[in-house]
């Protein structure tokens, strides 16, 4: 067992706690609770304010502006593999949740989040790595098409929604909740109408760049080229991406693949992989 002393949890949300009234490309949470959707929470995640402040104080000194919070609201992006990962405890290691716009257009490009995965890179080595164990996570994805509104093309009340819509009704979260459901359901059935069919090849693809930490490949990927090949919440690879930039500053890492499947019911490309580092 790992038995991290600090994590470092990359990830997206869905309109759960970031909102166009003020959407950051990227955002470090100083202080965090769970938003609580799909049961992950509520609670607080158990963010060491002096070391996310440290954190955000080096990746500026790199030259990459992130947003920082002392109340963000992480959603299942975050909540969801602390879960797992932790026994169902969200305050049970020091971690730092960073948030990755990959649902609000338009977002940053690959290349900026490969940026500031390296920036974190160059601030975990500047921590006493003898005494420490750092865990990175990046989550998220693969090819993944929810229901997920857009701005520009939905009704005024749902504009509303995507504007500020924090902290909705139990009755409304559970509403949109079983509407995402129904969708992969009807996938799984074979109703491809419904959302961009997953993509398995455009996945395995996407993971022999993380193998070979071909940056450069996943730097030159469009927001449209992922919209098209990965769906909507394929734009949630960023994550991935910033993870293992992060971990590539640290030196060359083998990656493995444990599972891999593609999961209509889940509306998604289903993968797990870690890395370490080589020697």
């Amino acid at each position: 067992r790992y038995n991290p002393t600090l994590i470092i949890a990359f990830g997206s949300d869905h309109f759960n706690g970031f909102f166009y009234d003020l959407m950051p490309s990227f955002c470090v949470g100083i202080r965090a609770n769970a938003a609580g959707d799909w049961n992950y929470g509520p609670g607080k995640i158990n963010v060491p304010e002096d070391v996310a402040l440290n954190l955000i104080r080096s990746v500026l000194d790199e030259g990459v502006d992130v947003a920082y919070s002392y109340r963000m609201q992480a959603d299942h992006g975050v909540t969801q593999p602390l879960h797992f990962l932790c026994d169902g405890q969200l305050d049970r290691y020091p971690t730092i949740p960073i948030f990755i716009n990959g649902a609000a257009t338009p977002m940053p490009t690959t290349k900026r989040a490969i940026a500031l995965g390296h920036a974190v890179g160059k601030f975990i080595q500047s921590l006493n790595l003898e005494n420490e164990r750092v865990l990175i996570l990046g989550t998220g994805g693969l090819s993944h098409d929810p229901p997920t509104p857009q701005m520009g093309s939905v009704p005024l009340d749902v504009e509303e929604f995507l504007i500020c819509g924090r902290n909705p009704s139990p009755e409304s979260r559970s509403a949109r909740q079983s509407k995402i459901i129904s969708v992969g359901q009807r996938l799984a059935a074979g109703d491809q109408s419904v959302a961009v069919p997953l993509n398995p090849e455009w996945d395995i693809a996407l993971l022999e760049k993380f193998k070979n930490a071909d940056f450069a490949s996943l730097a030159a990927m469009t927001e449209t080229e992922i919209r098209q090949e990965g769906g909507r919440g394929g734009q949630e690879v960023r994550s991935w991406m910033a993870a293992f930039s992060a971990f590539s500053a640290l030196g060359d890492y083998e990656m493995k693949l444990h599972c891999y499947e593609a999961i209509s019911e889940w509306i998604a490309g289903f993968g797990i992989v870690s890395a370490e580092l080589k020697g």
